[in-house]
């Protein structure tokens, strides 16, 4: 079938562009200025409308197997192509974990029969996400994306040298949820001055950026690619900074959340519950200077569903997790282009360009490629309503947020897998 997107803006060459796109048997076949509508068996008029290269999310919880009450593949895809998604990678906090080739197995199975767009498991760094023994890294490097214990920190400095030097023996990437647990002290929000006025326990920046410093220390010696989840704390975003300059091996991500909300935007409601949690608006300022700068490469929305009752326990109680792959593109677009913080060229390398260049997946806008395509209404604005969610998590603190962009369709492999009709 011969698909033909006529009179959008189109991000092409690294730029916003009027063309029109011919997609053939999910392959773009042709880009130009004008194409007859002749020459397709379906057409798409998109005048006012932008397309972009699907966007990619390197961290997301689909949360199958084991807990399909939260998610499910199919749900969780579904909502990330709504999202303006055609490819995320799969954390691997499941059950059973993915600490070996038979249980990711279990999960590459139910991804090749449910999932509507791309989906790249991660295998755990260690057998449970225990920390105790190594997973089976080197028999699974051909099936995961890269090496992660999401969820939790690696506490041993020789087995995250080990798992280095197996990940860099198979040009696989360590992907670090970087968390002290001796640093934790029970704590369940940021520890400032909401917790302090409002009697809770707090989790130290520490606790996060201490790890991070073991760990640059450890690529240094290994040569191992590194990439770093959902950073929070500005000490943070200085150690990459220096890192970067040192020329190690190593990237990161921070989520729409840590830029947009800090801990002086906390209420009692679980929907404002996530580990790391929201920070001081000091490190939300030092954040958005490393997106700036390019010492943060891209969003990650760490999608993370839950039921409503693991929601509903209050900021002390509910478990740690919110969801954000169908509102991510509007809350930056919002926050950040129309604010004049980023270029809208600038948010698609945040969302796109260097999660694709790093983890070597997804696919630009190219004569050849195949079309993963996602299509906004940028002058569309509309309220974030969780009752709207197509995930079966509906916990977000951008709940009654106004937001401008709204996604008309996703195209992934050449099909159509969302549609806002």
């Amino acid at each position: 079938m011969k698909q033909l997107i006529k009179n959008a803006t189109v991000f092409y060459d690294l730029q916003f562009v009027k063309k029109d796109i011919l997609i053939d048997d999910g392959i773009i076949a042709e880009i130009s200025d004008s194409l007859a509508p002749e020459c397709a068996d379906v057409i798409y008029n998109f005048n006012d409308y932008y397309v972009f290269p699907g966007f990619t999310d390197v961290h997301v919880h689909l949360r199958e197997p084991g807990f399909s009450y939260k998610e499910t593949i199919k749900s969780g895809t579904c909502a990330s192509a709504r999202g303006g998604y055609t490819s995320v990678c799969s954390m691997p906090n499941l059950k059973p974990v993915p600490d070996s080739v038979e249980h990711l197995q279990e999960q590459l199975d139910i991804i090749n029969r449910d999932a509507v767009i791309n989906v790249y498991p991660y295998a755990s760094i260690t057998v449970n996400e225990m920390g105790e023994e190594l997973s089976q890294m080197s028999e699974m490097a051909d099936m995961c994306i890269a090496y992660s214990d999401d969820g939790r920190g690696v506490q041993s400095d020789e087995m995250m040298l080990e798992a280095m030097s197996i990940a860099k023996e198979h040009n696989k990437m360590i992907v670090a949820h970087c968390e002290v647990n001796d640093l934790l002290d029970g704590g369940y929000i940021h520890k400032g001055k909401y917790a302090l006025e409002h009697n809770h326990k707090g989790i130290c920046s520490e606790s996060e950026w201490k790890q991070i410093e073991r760990d640059i220390e450890l690529v240094k010696r290994t040569g191992c690619a590194y990439h770093v989840c959902h950073i929070s704390t500005k000490e943070s975003v200085e150690l990459i900074r220096q890192a970067k300059k040192d020329g190690v091996d190593i990237t990161c991500e921070t989520g729409p959340h840590y830029l947009v909300l800090s801990d002086k935007d906390l209420q009692e409601d679980g929907r404002f519950k996530m580990n790391p949690p929201l920070r001081d608006e000091s490190d939300k300022k030092a954040l958005i200077q490393g997106v700036l700068d390019g010492t943060i490469d891209m969003i990650a929305t760490d999608h993370a569903p839950h039921s409503a009752e693991e929601k509903s326990k209050g900021l002390e109680k509910s478990n740690m997790g919110v969801v954000g792959i169908e509102t991510a593109f509007s809350v930056m677009y919002t926050h950040f282009v129309k604010t004049d913080i980023i270029s809208l060229e600038k948010l698609m390398e945040l969302l796109s360009i260097n999660a694709n260049k790093r983890f070597n997946i997804g696919s630009e806008i190219k004569v050849g490629n195949k079309a993963d395509l996602t299509i906004f209404d940028l002058n569309e604005k509309y309220t974030v309503n969780p009752d709207d969610f197509l995930s079966m998590g509906k916990s977000t603190p951008f709940e009654n947020m106004e937001v401008y962009g709204k996604c008309k369709m996703t195209i992934c492999n050449g099909n159509v897998v969302w549609e806002d009709k």
